[in-house]
């Protein structure tokens, strides 16, 4: 990669290289750039998915992370990014843009991703050092990125669920900004689940409340465990219930069973696993991630048919344990309109597009600034479906 030298504003030297793998960088460096708020960018979550084969060469996803070092050879700089041959387990689709380039004659893939593969999760993508130099670090990782889709002529660069700053970043580097919505909720000071029941419309209160002995009226429990309360049969028939759900719903599962091994014995105390059982049985769970001030949900799964559970495992249990471990927003996923009833609200997305031929660019262009303005449309005509009580 190319390397960048002192000028006469006195901005500092880098030089950027890729890794084709996690292990390739110590946990230290990686993670003096990620910080510790959001354990998705952690080296040892992205090493969980790397070590495990759950994202790998082998099932399309080639590391290929950027690391930016300054002339004394410390790293400033590092960016989670991989080489692609299709877009799945992405959450951010551009199928109909691959369909198009290549009935044109074009070659969509390979491409460049930069995100953390499955994980629909905002979080920082320019992980810079924080410091004097973070803002130069931020331009210069951009740079080497952009730099790397050249060389390796590719059709294009992806960064998904960006932060809203690298968002903009990449903005002022040429990227095309495209948004979408999640729905997350809010803990705005509640002292217990009552509290936040409070705050409901008396028609939604009623519900959430009909929904949650609905879920336990056959005598399932629910358990949460953390940390060292994880055993492995938790984690077979968490599992389990996961290969279950993901062959109902999208066809196969992204993560095998050797990537939750790694995670509990990596990450355990950023782990939080509702369970729920029947007469001793696991039948259900819900994985959840707990970050600085946000428990994200990420991965459900059922055995079974059993009514409102879902929402009692990944929507009002993750309330309860974010009011008792005094977080601010549970993020529960990608997609759902269903959410906004159980109290999680629209909040926009963010990912950024760098497309290397002209014409599709153009293209997308155009598309991108429609699809904003019905994101935003969609987000205001969601305000009239919030189950909060309305203020006087």
């Amino acid at each position: 990669m190319g390397d960048s030298t002192k000028n006469d504003n006195q901005q500092p030297a880098f030089v950027a290289r890729v890794v084709k793998g996690i292990g390739e960088i110590s946990a230290t460096d990686w993670d003096a750039c990620a910080g510790a708020d959001n354990p998705f960018v952690s080296h040892a979550f992205l090493a969980a998915l790397e070590e495990s084969g759950s994202a790998a060469l082998e099932t399309g996803w080639a590391p290929h992370h950027m690391l930016l070092e300054d002339a004394l050879g410390q790293v400033q700089g590092v960016a989670p990014l991989y080489l692609k041959n299709h877009s799945q387990g992405e959450y951010v689709f551009d199928h109909g843009w691959a369909d198009a380039f290549e009935r044109a004659g074009g070659a969509y893939y390979p491409k460049l991703q930069l995100c953390v593969p499955f994980s629909p999760v905002t979080g920082p993508r320019l992980m810079v050092r924080p410091g004097p130099d973070a803002d130069a670090s931020r331009r210069a990782l951009i740079a080497a990125c952009m730099e790397l889709t050249e060389r390796a002529n590719v059709s294009s660069l992806h960064v998904t669920f960006a932060t809203e700053d690298d968002w903009q970043a990449l903005a002022d580097a040429g990227f095309l900004q495209r948004s979408d919505r999640q729905f997350h909720w809010t803990n705005d000071g509640y002292a217990d689940f009552d509290g936040f029941l409070a705050s409901l419309a008396s028609r939604k209160r009623k519900a959430v409340r009909r929904e949650r002995r609905g879920a336990l009226a056959s005598g399932l429990t629910i358990e949460v465990l953390t940390g060292n309360d994880i055993k492995s049969i938790h984690w077979d028939a968490f599992f389990a219930c996961y290969v279950e759900t993901s062959h109902g719903k999208w066809g196969y599962p992204y993560l095998n069973r050797e990537f939750f091994t790694r995670l509990g014995e990596t990450l355990a105390h950023k782990v939080a696993l509702i369970m729920a059982s029947d007469d001793g049985r696991y039948v259900a769970g819900a994985l959840n991630l707990i970050g600085a001030d946000t428990f994200y949900g990420r991965n459900w799964g059922c055995i079974g048919h059993y009514p409102f559970l879902h929402f009692e495992v990944c929507y009002y249990s993750a309330i309860e344990f974010a009011i008792e471990r005094g977080l601010k927003y549970v993020e529960a996923g990608a997609q759902g309109h269903h959410k906004i009833a159980r109290g999680y609200l629209p909040v926009r997305t963010h990912s950024a597009h760098w497309i290397s031929h002209a014409g599709l660019r153009d293209a997308i262009e155009d598309y991108l600034g429609h699809e904003r303005d019905a994101v935003d449309d969609e987000i205001e005509a969601l305000a009239d479906y919030s189950p909060f009580r309305k203020e006087d």
